[in-house]
């Protein structure tokens, strides 16, 4: 018989990923949703209506609604992907952070023992980098000590030990995957990679005129979520309940990012300036122009097309980050390197480039037919 999964957050990024992952390994897949009535599915939509790919209305802050479908569902493998997971946003909306990202663990752990299935229903947490926040070495592995430095480090936190807990407690086959920074042409528009593809592709094709960032220092792991969710899968594989680092060991600035992403956008860049007064100046352009916005390069040599906000500084913040995937490599075979840095950055741009295209010929469609002015 098929094995059966139950994805918490399957709207998102990675349960999209995961979702067509596990369907490819013949998985029959339940994804949970929240009631809204603003349609937020376009990373799933594709899947709906496919066989072996089923939604559920939930939600992690009702632990009757998990246990309910979890007695339903009555899943091998549960993944937790479901979080306030924008680091920001936890500074403003710090007591939903806690109750998603910390006590939705401990209900969906609950969820499995109210239902009996503690012996047979594998679980992997969603867990982050974040954890490490104020570094205290580097690389980070899985027994460098944590110092979250946010809202939602720490609410993670708890949804780590409380993972582990348990595990030892209750003899259960649960995990924590301990995610570094993974992006991909499905990260959420308000994310910093995701912001700097879709600005370079925007300021490109002369909808944008400027890129607003934070700290350009900040140093990041960035992987590929699609790889990721491999790696996730191989855990609850594993002939044992272990917490594993999933990231690729290299690291990059936000600078570096920015930089690359207007490279792939046809813009080359030159950084001058210190701190708040640093900025992104354009020192040559090789885009073909908009077909839409002008027969004429959108953006020209000397343009200051990125700068520095102190709106986007945090009241704490994480500047060194940089996974140790050595154990994963060495217990689970997954390789993470898979996809690069370099890859992921062209792939992004250009999916944002096709995006901002589609959007000009939209407008043009709409102003055109009076529907907008």
């Amino acid at each position: 018989m098929a094995k059966v999964a139950l994805i918490t957050g399957v709207t998102g990024q990675d349960g999209s990923y995961l979702s067509e992952f596990l369907l490819g390994k013949g998985y029959e897949v339940h994804g949970i949703i929240r009631r809204s009535s603003v349609d937020y599915r376009e990373r799933i939509a594709h899947l709906e209506g496919t066989p072996h790919f089923h939604l559920h209305y939930a939600d992690m802050g009702d632990s009757m609604s998990l246990v309910k479908l979890v007695g339903k569902v009555q899943p091998d493998e549960i993944y937790n992907l479901a979080a306030q997971s924008h680091v920001q946003v936890s500074f403003d909306a710090p007591e939903f952070t806690a109750d998603v990202d910390a006590v939705g663990v401990l209900r969906i752990l609950e969820a499995v023992r109210t239902n009996h299935l503690e012996k047979t229903c594998r679980i992997y947490q969603a867990s982050t980098s974040e954890l490490y926040g104020k570094v205290e070495e580097v690389p980070q592995n899985e027994n460098t000590p944590f110092h979250p430095y946010s809202p939602y480090a720490v609410a993670k936190l708890y949804g780590y030990w409380i993972i582990k807990e348990y595990r030892e407690a209750y003899n259960m086959f649960c995990c924590s995957g301990i995610l570094f920074n993974h992006e991909s042409e499905r990260r959420g528009e308000t994310f910093v990679t995701r912001k700097i593809t879709l600005a370079a592709a925007r300021i490109a094709q002369g909808t944008q005129e400027c890129l607003y960032l934070g700290n350009l220092d900040s140093l990041r792991d960035w992987g590929y979520a699609k790889d990721y969710v491999e790696c996730m899968w191989l855990i609850l594989q594993y002939d044992k309940p272990e917490d594993f680092v999933i990231a690729t060991g290299v690291q990059h600035t936000v600078r570096e990012f920015a930089t690359l992403a207007f490279h792939h956008a046809g813009i080359e860049l030159r950084w001058e300036g210190e701190g708040v007064d640093e900025k992104g100046i354009v020192v040559a352009v090789s885009h073909q122009p908009s077909e839409v916005s002008s027969q004429k390069s959108a953006v020209r040599i000397g343009d200051i097309v990125v700068r520095v906000s102190p709106d986007f500084y945090r009241p704490t913040d994480v500047v060194n980050l940089l996974g140790d995937p050595s154990k994963a490599k060495r217990e689970l075979g997954w390789n993470p390197q898979k996809t690069s840095f370099e890859q992921l950055v062209e792939l992004m741009v250009k999916h944002d480039m096709q995006k901002v295209t589609r959007e000009h010929f939209n407008l043009a469609e709409y102003l055109e037919k009076g529907i907008v002015k």
